[in-house]
């Protein structure tokens, strides 16, 4: 839970998200592969209506009542106005290497002054303003630069300009064309752990609702543990199908993420929404993780 103003998403007639049983729920959730495991007995369950999108617009479609649900990037939970409830204890995480959201740099990372951010990405932005705050001593100026969306790739001249990007999910799979200018990588999931010795957290399933029904709260964490215990199949269809080494779709899915959000989970949330009140004075209000 965190503070702000609460909106519903139903009608008035609705107490809670998933109140009623025979009104379908609409799910917004990522495209990426990290998502699967997460979403797939979603996907076939009448109950819910799942619709993809990159990370960065599932806030934007929660505000305006287009999802009930959405896997949200963390540090959506504390920008705007709005309130943001957690409704299940599934998220998008890692504790250690996170192999999809990395820093690509032209020079020392030590010497980085100017990253161009992926416009798919919010959490992983505000964490590498962190990690080069906090790890090497610099305030990083931030500039988006469109990479095509999720999955795809930008065209060869789009890092011409660029000291050091920010890329996350499939497409640092499937280098883009003209990636090869870097010289030096940060995978920002491996910085976390080095800084903090805590796992790192990059979206929870959350609603603009005051409430959300018990049965909601359960179907979510239940799809989750049906995913991750299908995680080896779920890579070797969808990681082939989204042009992923089967190999390294499977070690990603069953070594990399954590998906269950743990003590140590919610110990580093906390400590993250702290750090990114610090980069971003705009946000700065208590922030209860429940």
């Amino acid at each position: 839970m965190v503070g702000g103003k609460a909106s519903a998403v139903y009608d008035g007639s609705m107490a809670a998200v998933g109140g009623d049983r025979n009104k379908v729920v609409r799910v917004g959730a990522v495209s990426f592969l990290n998502t699967k495991p997460l979403t797939e007995a979603l996907v076939g369950d009448p109950r819910f209506d799942v619709r993809f999108a990159v990370p960065s617009l599932l806030a934007g479609m929660l505000d305006r009542g287009e999802v009930d649900v959405a896997l949200v990037p963390v540090i959506d939970l504390i920008r705007g106005e709005r309130r943001l409830e957690v409704v299940s204890d599934a998220c998008i995480g890692c504790d250690g290497a996170t192999l999809t959201v990395r820093v690509f740099s032209r020079v020392d990372p030590a010497d980085v002054t100017v990253l161009h951010v992926d416009v798919d990405s919010h959490s992983s932005a505000a964490l590498a303003s962190i990690v080069w705050r906090e790890r090497f001593g610099r305030k990083l100026e931030l500039i988006p630069i469109d990479t095509g969306g999720a999955g795809a790739a930008p065209g060869t001249d789009a890092f011409r300009e660029c000291q050091a990007v920010l890329l996350i999910g499939d497409k640092v799979i499937r280098p883009p064309d003209g990636l090869d200018v870097f010289s030096t990588q940060v995978d920002l999931g491996a910085a976390w752990k080095s800084m903090t010795g805590l796992p790192f957290v990059f979206a929870v399933w959350a609603s603009t609702a005051p409430h959300v029904a018990w049965w909601l709260s359960r179907a979510m964490s239940a799809a989750r543990d049906c995913g991750v215990a299908r995680a080896g199949e779920i890579a070797e269809r969808e990681g082939a199908r989204m042009g992923w080494p089967i190999d390294l779709a499977r070690r990603y899915l069953t070594e990399y993420l954590t998906f269950t959000m743990t003590a140590r989970h919610r110990d580093a949330l906390h400590r993250f929404l702290v750090a990114a009140g610090k980069v971003e004075p705009l946000l700065s209000r208590e922030v209860s993780i429940v």
